[in-house]
């Protein structure tokens, strides 16, 4: 597909804008909306991206993109209504922080690398009145997500371990004291253990490229699968999985497996 020029992706825009206006001035449910009653959905959309980017599924991606550039359009319709923002300060407050943020691109600063871009762009934000470099860890993220989060912005500001075997033996530490609480039967110790064990877990995927989430919900997207052939192959054989045995289960279990 040829891409579209300059002019026809302007075009697209505006069409997106004057949609948005009529549907905010004639449609009795965009009408109603606000930004609290947006949030959920917009957060909705986003896993559905999400979804689509791990499938590799262009065809949606495309889709889910169109959504939540449609839910961005709609705050922006709503903040000019109450003259705090409208789409133009929107697109030109991230434009200003993009330039501010690469001094490399636009200013006279050399870097050497990826790392080194990372580590002026945390502290940039510094500069710019941010009292921590993980005021901008959202406290909504899921925990994993924010985990990982944290430990990027800690190692742009230099707090990181030197190399990943360093990293592996603070988990084979971890995993230790973990298992020592379990042994003792102390529920809130092997709680906080538990906790610590997922973090340096996280931390060592980081040092060997592997993004957490991503990896964690493959593998729920797996096991799914596979649970499901499970399920309709004992269906299409007149039987139930609750009236098997593990061991019964494990027969088609390994079946799943070599799908």
């Amino acid at each position: 597909m040829p891409e579209n020029t300059r002019a026809q992706k302007l075009e697209a825009f505006d069409r997106l804008l004057t949609i948005m206006d009529e549907l905010r001035e004639q449609c009795p449910w965009d009408k109603k909306q606000t930004m609290e009653s947006l949030r959920h959905l917009t957060i909705e959309e986003t896993y559905e991206l999400a979804d689509a980017i791990l499938d590799a599924d262009m065809t949606e991606i495309k889709k889910e993109l169109g959504d939540l550039m449609l839910h961005l359009v709609f705050y922006s319709r709503i903040g000019s209504e109450t003259n705090d923002f409208d789409v133009a300060d929107v697109l030109h407050s991230v434009c200003d922080k993009l330039v501010d943020r690469h001094p490399h691109i636009y200013g006279d600063v050399e870097v050497q690398d990826e790392e080194e871009v990372k580590q002026n762009w945390e502290k940039l934000k510094l500069k710019e009145g941010k009292k921590s470099v993980l005021e901008g860890v959202p406290k909504s993220l899921p925990a994993l997500v924010k985990a990982s989060r944290i430990q990027d912005k800690a190692k742009g500001v230099g707090f990181d371990w030197d190399n990943r075997d360093q990293v592996w033996e603070k988990v084979v530490e971890e995993m230790n004291e973990f298992k020592a609480e379990v042994d003792a039967g102390n529920q809130t110790e092997t709680e906080a253990e538990f906790g610590d064990l997922m973090f340096s877990l996280i931390n060592y995927a980081r040092f060997i490229d592997v993004n957490p989430e991503d990896a964690l919900e493959r593998t729920n997207k797996k096991f799914i699968k596979r649970f499901q052939y499970m399920e309709n192959a004992l269906r299409a054989e007149g039987k139930s999985l609750s009236d098997m045995t593990l061991t019964e289960m494990d027969v088609y279990w390994n079946k799943a497996k070599t799908l």
